[in-house]
């Protein structure tokens, strides 16, 4: 893996789960496993990849893609290259989940809707697909009910609930299992209430 990343949790080669956990703009691996404490996932491999300069693209991730390229592809390629080193020690992608929180949920939500597949769950805290609009020319794949959450604020400083809104209906209609919830006035933060439905609907199994 040329990805550097940190891990916690179980070790990869004993863990029979997985989670991939993606951090924000300008924060860093530590920050986004942290938040793990708060989580059931005891019995996981926790595995956070840092973005070089703490950025997984430079500019909104509603600006057009060519406008963050080459990071975004980049990044792209750093999430699949975690996929295969959790792969490598025996662990399905069934049992491989995703977790990020803005930057590193519109990264998560974007990685799997391109790579979409039966996994374990999706958690993003903040999030959308990644675009100046929504290219559906660039999924593929069905996810086969999994489960993927999405909490966001509304109004939120960086993502619109509109785009969040788009984004539902894409993954619905490749066949996950998606649960949306929109809080008022919120800010761009993780909330307890967010937690909790990630631990009931994704970590609660």
């Amino acid at each position: 893996m040329n990805v550097e990343t940190i891990t916690d949790g179980v070790p990869l080669n004993d863990a029979k789960k997985a989670l991939i956990m993606i951090h924000g703009r300008g924060a860093s691996a530590h920050d986004i496993l942290s938040i793990s404490k708060h989580l059931n996932v005891d019995d996981f491999a926790l595995v956070a990849p840092q973005a070089e300069n703490r950025t997984w693209y430079p500019y909104s991730f509603l600006a057009p893609i060519n406008e963050n390229e080459p990071s975004f592809s980049k990044s792209l390629e750093a999430i699949h290259q975690v996929v295969v080193a959790i792969q490598q020690n025996g662990i399905e992608k069934e049992n491989i989940y995703f977790l990020g929180f803005s930057q590193g949920a519109c990264l998560a939500l974007e990685f799997t809707a391109r790579n979409a597949a039966k996994y374990g769950g999706v958690v993003a805290f903040t999030g959308g697909l990644i675009g100046d609009k929504i290219y559906e020319n660039h999924y593929e794949g069905k996810f086969q009910n999994t489960p993927i959450f999405i909490g966001t604020s509304d109004p939120d400083l960086h993502v619109p609930v509109e785009r969040v809104n788009e984004t539902e209906v894409l993954l619905k209609k490749m066949g996950a299992a998606v649960t949306k919830k929109i809080y008022e006035n919120m800010g761009h933060t993780i909330s307890q209430d967010e937690i909790d439905l990630a631990n009931e609907l994704i970590f609660g199994k």
